[in-house]
């Protein structure tokens, strides 16, 4: 589980913004860049080229 205290602090390392929290796929997501970058190990993975690129009909 992600600590709380991080998800605060983390942003995007792209548009700097927010990102949302997806437990279920474990990943982290930038609705603006619709990138969701994963989580391995309980350790947020904050590259660009690790994220995978939202499909145009997935739900944020």
């Amino acid at each position: 589980m992600m600590d709380k205290k991080l998800l605060d602090i983390l942003a995007c390392p792209l548009c700097k913004g927010p990102l949302v929290y997806r437990k279920d796929a474990r990943e982290l997501v930038c609705k603006v860049d619709r990138l969701a970058f994963p989580i391995r190990d309980d350790i947020p993975v904050m590259l660009e080229d690790e994220a995978r690129e939202l499909a145009a009909d997935e739900e944020i």
